[in-house]
């Protein structure tokens, strides 16, 4: 048994409230038993109590045993000189304040029913990959859409948080912000930290400025790359790296060292090379583009903001110096949805909070329009029935696996909250 579910029996009252006694046998009202806090200090906070003819304001500390108290040194710490029960399972020792004042102990054990320990038990059974794996199918299904979308949005708030480092980072430059990430999602898994290093070491206002030259921008990916600084006798490597030092001492850039792109174990189309000539021809043909991507309300037209391709040269090159068969290498429409899930809609959601306004329906309809994503825990919740129609639903198990199965925490669970009650 955990601390949690103690948690969980004295938050909802999930117990016999009506004989309630101390370990002294005097007679415990819960008028309210307070707010639940999850840091430091008392478990609960503000709880109304009254304990034999005194009515208590005050904490509520809940631990498996009585002794815990000690085990975790409270007698040593203020923050706990304002409880006013110790709730607890088992009780194996009196508890006293700093000042030799005894505290009220209330043994839960002797209130819970069995029942209600064996849901408990059941719930968390030895898993295989998580604990409600063969109940999940069976939750009821306004309780789990529900549930799904409140991970959706924890997930945006714990993706929003690194938008707004970059954004002070880049002196509240929004353009510069949404370049970055852009980057960093063009490089996808494994080359996604290095092209937001890469778009780290460029100037946005340099972007700006040279973007109505795609062969410019396309030298200053390339070249901070490190894709440059060899010998070739390639016509256009030689056209990009001259113009890549030009610029280098024209805005007075300094080049920095920067670990090597991947090209191992990429499909050819997303080889670094492409990836950043694709990159800078978006920033070519869209002018604003952060002001376009901010307010994009549908995947029609997302789609149509992200319609470009890498440069003509590399229609029939992967490499520099390598000629392949020729192929338009456009950014397909899976690539721009995982652009839509991971850059789009988290920026939108950040820029919103920025702002002071609500975009919770538009982020909801767009994801919606989001064919889902595929990878291994979708495969997995999918072989236990739960079936993912698009991206808010596939987001919203990704949260779901992540923050809550992997860590244990059914009792914070809505769907461990929904098993433990109908067991």
């Amino acid at each position: 048994m955990k601390e949690d579910f103690l948690h969980y029996l004295w938050k909802f009252k999930k117990f016999d409230t009506i004989n309630l006694k101390t370990s002294n046998e005097e007679e415990i009202t819960i008028i309210n038993v307070g707010q639940y806090l999850e840091l430091a200090g008392p478990d609960f906070f503000n709880a109304q109590i009254t304990i034999g003819n005194q009515k208590w304001a005050g904490n509520v500390e809940i631990h498996l045993k009585s002794s815990d108290w000690y085990v975790h040194h409270h007698e040593r710490d203020s923050a706990y000189e304002n409880v006013i029960l110790h709730v607890v399972w088992e009780h194996d020792t009196e508890i006293y304040r700093s000042n030799n004042t005894e505290i009220p102990v209330l043994e839960l054990k002797k209130y819970v029913e069995k029942a209600t320990v064996a849901n408990y038990k059941s719930l968390l059974s030895p898993k295989s990959w998580i604990f409600c794996e063969k109940q999940l199918k069976d939750i009821n299904e306004f309780t789990f859409k529900n549930w799904q979308e409140r991970l959706f949005f924890e997930r945006l708030e714990r993706k929003s948080k690194p938008i707004f480092d970059l954004l002070e980072q880049t002196n509240s430059d929004w353009e510069a912000v949404l370049f970055i990430l852009l980057a960093k999602n063009f490089g996808l898994n494994t080359n996604g930290e290095i092209f937001m290093t890469i778009a780290h070491s460029i100037p946005f206002s340099v972007i700006r400025k040279e973007s109505f030259e795609v062969e410019n921008l396309e030298a200053l990916l390339l070249g901070t790359a490190g894709l440059l600084d060899s010998e070739k006798e390639d016509n256009y490597f030689k056209d990009l790296k001259f113009r890549y030092y030009y610029l280098l001492h024209k805005y007075q850039i300094e080049k920095n060292s920067i670990e090597p792109v991947q090209f191992f174990k990429h499909r050819p189309d997303n080889f670094p090379t492409i990836r950043l000539s694709q990159l800078a021809n978006l920033y070519h043909s869209q002018q604003n583009l952060f002001s376009k991507i901010s307010t994009v309300s549908s995947l029609v037209n997302t789609y149509r903001i992200f319609e470009v391709s890498a440069s003509e040269y590399w229609q029939n090159h992967y490499q520099f110096d390598k000629d392949s068969p020729k192929k338009k290498k456009a950014l397909s429409k899976s690539f721009i949805d995982l652009l839509v899930i991971n850059t789009i809609i988290p920026l939108q959601f950040a820029y919103a909070k920025s702002q002071g306004k609500e975009v919770s329906e538009d982020l909801l309809c767009l994801v919606n329009e989001v064919p889902p994503e595929k990878n291994a825990i979708i495969d997995k919740f999918s072989s236990f029935g739960i079936k993912s129609k698009n991206a808010f639903e596939t987001q919203s198990l990704l949260q779901l696996k992540n923050e809550y199965c992997n860590k244990s925490k059914c009792l914070e669970c809505a769907v461990g909250m929904e098993l433990l009650k109908s067991n």
